[in-house]
Formats: structure tokens, sequence, C-alpha cells
């Protein structure tokens, strides 16, 4: 495991990312590859999507095959709190999905959850950092479809399973849409799992739990948080 000296901003000294439209090559300080990137600090340290997650991805898994919570934000929150979790990053975009299924299957979900987890990190783990400003597409949502996927046994030949997942899909981009300001995994996250629980409930009649008058309490850690613009900071 790669040990890193901040856990938001530059993994490396903690400085503003600063992004690019064109990817350019640049040589990760955690493997030594040279890839392609769109992003590097002020310093110009760079950190590949690989070395960014990799203590993420094993607390993700092994919490969500603990935890006997119907809740998906507490399952969420609970893995964020985690020193391996960053602030923002592409980690996320395996731990929304994760979350959501292991409160699926704690909700009665027929599913095997160590074997959707790991289908979950395969696929969630191809969404590049940053894609929500690069691509027009959160990885937030991206990973409640993928949830979907999984649940519905879902192919591109699986009609039904293809148009529910991408619709969920879709509901999870409006909701963050809604709100202007500069990325935040945490509040996108959040949306996408209020949308998805929502969702399943009116689609296949599974309930899950959701707390009452939830506010987030990872703000301080991000820069760019709304404040007041944001349904979940702290009034």
């Amino acid at each position: 495991m790669k040990e890193f000296a901040s856990i938001e901003g530059c993994l490396i000294c903690g400085k503003e990312l600063v992004y690019s439209q064109s990817a350019y090559k640049a040589v990760c300080c955690g493997c030594g590859e040279k890839l392609d990137t769109n992003a590097a600090c002020t310093d110009g340290h760079f950190i590949c999507d690989a070395c960014h997650a990799e203590e993420a991805l094993p607390v993700i898994y092994y919490y969500c095959t603990e935890t006997d919570s119907r809740d998906p934000i507490e399952i969420a929150c609970a893995i964020m709190r985690h020193p391996a979790i960053h602030m923002h990053g592409p980690e996320n975009h395996v731990l929304i999905g994760s979350a959501l299924l292991a409160a699926w299957y704690n909700c009665g979900g027929d599913i095997d959850l160590p074997g959707s987890l790991k289908i979950m990190r395969e696929r969630g783990s191809q969404l590049p950092g940053g894609i929500c400003g690069l691509w027009g597409n959160c990885g937030a949502a991206v990973s409640a479809g993928i949830f979907l996927s999984i649940v519905t046994d879902g192919t591109p030949l699986n009609g039904e399973s293809r148009k529910l997942s991408n619709l969920l899909t879709s509901e999870c981009l409006k909701k963050t849409s809604e709100y202007s300001g500069a990325r935040c995994c945490k509040r996108d996250g959040f949306f996408a799992i209020e949308t998805a629980a929502d969702f399943v409930a009116d689609n296949f009649g599974v309930l899950m739990e959701l707390p009452e008058d939830f506010t987030c309490e990872f703000y301080p850690r991000n820069e760019e948080c709304l404040k007041k613009n944001c349904p979940f900071f702290v009034a």
C-alpha cells in the first residue's frame, strides 16, 4: 500500500489541482508509470487513478461485506470516514454503487454480495477521476447505474435492465445538475444514493432506509463547498 502525505488536493503536497482540457503525459508519483492525465497540482505532482484508489478499494469491499445496515447513506459515510477515502477521487465511483449493493442485500435483495461487489469494483474502477467536468457524466451517477445493472443482471441485450439502469443514471445526473458549483464527490454521491433508494422503492418495492434531516460532516475538507447553497450543509 502507498502512503500519501495529504488526503485533500494533491496527495503529495496538498496543493491545488490544475485541470487541462487536453490530456498530456505525466509520470505518476506513486507507481512511476508515464500515463495520460488531465490534472496535476501547481507543483506538477500527478497521481494516477489506480494509485489514488489503491488503499480505498479494499476498505470499501470489506465494510460492505460486513455491515448489516439497510441505510446506504449510513454505509457510505462510515466508509468515507476511513483515512483511505479521499475527499474527491475515483474511489467514489466504486463506493457509491457498493453502498447501494450492501443496502440492497441487507433489505433482502437476492444477490451474491461478495461477487456483486467485485463486479462493482471492476466496472467502477474504469471511470476516470474528473469525468463530471471533462465528460459531462458524474461518476457517482454512473456508479448508481452500475449498481442497478448488477442487481438486474443487465447486459446490452437485456432491454428492461438497460432501460432502468440508464433511467436511474439520468435521474441522478438531473439531480446533480440542479446545483451549480465545483465538483463535490460527497454531495453528488449523496444525491445519487438518495435518488437510487427512491428509484428502487418505486420500481422494485425494495425499501432502503435513509436518515432524516441528513447533514454532511465532510464539508470542512472541501475548499469548494457550496456551504449554505448545498442541501446537506449544516445549518
